[in-house]
């Protein structure tokens, strides 16, 4: 087996459906010459979508994809985990059940990792349904960029923005992320302390710690419903919660305390603006995201 898709499923078995038919629509020789399966790992759904995901397996003679059902919800990191120990494949392509795959760029990045073995991990270009491009890498969380970060400079196209060509880069969306088989079992696979959002940072720090190179592949069209999978509350209140367990564990005390003391003077000042402006959202999300620091 050449390729192995590792893709989560919680509660939208709409969107794996429509996935894992855009799959088969561009790859059906590959699963059916045994080059490619998918993988399916649902999160403890509990609202029927194992038993639609595998009815809609059977009904369209889909071959090579495998519906794993956890009996617990442990997160994105420990889900692709428990999906990348069934895998076959020699490269584990990390894909968000969000998606729809448009082209044979798999297929290329595959090509490419071939081709240029020093790359251990290798991101792919998401697009907004629309064609737009979404950032699709980024840099390393370093005191300095958090706080550009957390500033929100993200939404001005500043921060994250992806490369128009083939390139090394700090890390990569997990949206979209391949990997050697072999690398990802060296570094430990997704640090299952992290629930969702920031493993792909975290995951591609150790490779880089480890020696190992990721690079950027934007020549593949996979269009991404951002946040389909989750709320923005949830996803704030997770990323607050999970830059700091990624300083606890990879930076200084120093530095720890100082994003601490950042990510405390914004929530309380959101929480206060909440307030004023009888802003809801703003109360809800940043007082939860307080109680997670």
């Amino acid at each position: 087996m050449l390729i192995s898709i590792v893709t989560l499923n919680y509660k939208k078995k709409e969107f794996t459906i429509a996935c894992i038919h855009s799959l088969y629509k561009q790859y059906e020789s590959d699963f059916k010459n045994n080059n490619m399966e998918v993988i399916i790992v649902d999160n403890d759904s509990k609202d029927g979508s194992v038993e639609l995901i595998r009815e809609e397996i059977k009904m369209h003679k889909f071959v090579n994809m495998h519906v794993i059902a956890n009996n617990e919800n442990n997160g994105f990191g420990t889900g692709c985990n428990i999906g990348t120990k069934k895998a076959s494949g020699e490269f584990i392509v990390f894909l968000n059940n969000d998606t729809l795959v448009k082209d044979k760029g798999l297929i290329k990045m595959v090509n490419y990792c071939q081709n240029h073995q020093d790359i251990s991990i290798l991101g792919g270009q998401l697009r907004n349904f629309d064609g737009s491009l979404q950032p699709s890498t980024g840099k390393f969380y370093t005191l300095w960029y958090a706080i550009l970060l957390l500033l929100g400079l993200q939404r001005f196209g500043v921060l994250d923005k992806s490369p128009n060509s083939i390139q090394k880069v700090d890390w990569v969306k997990g949206g979209l992320l391949m990997i050697r088989k072999d690398d990802f079992e060296k570094i430990g696979g997704f640090d299952e302390k992290i629930f969702m959002y920031t493993e792909d940072m975290e995951l591609c720090y150790r490779a880089h710690l480890a020696g190992m190179n990721v690079y950027f592949y934007p020549d593949v069209l996979v269009l991404h419903k951002d946040q389909g999978s989750s709320n923005k509350t949830f996803a704030i209140v997770n990323i607050y919660k999970n830059l700091l367990y990624f300083y606890k564990k990879h930076r200084s005390f120093l530095e720890y305390q100082l994003l601490k003391f950042i990510l405390v003077v914004k929530a309380k000042s959101l929480v206060g603006v909440g307030n004023i402006t009888n802003n809801s959202y703003l109360k809800e999300t940043y007082s939860k995201a307080l109680q997670g620091i």
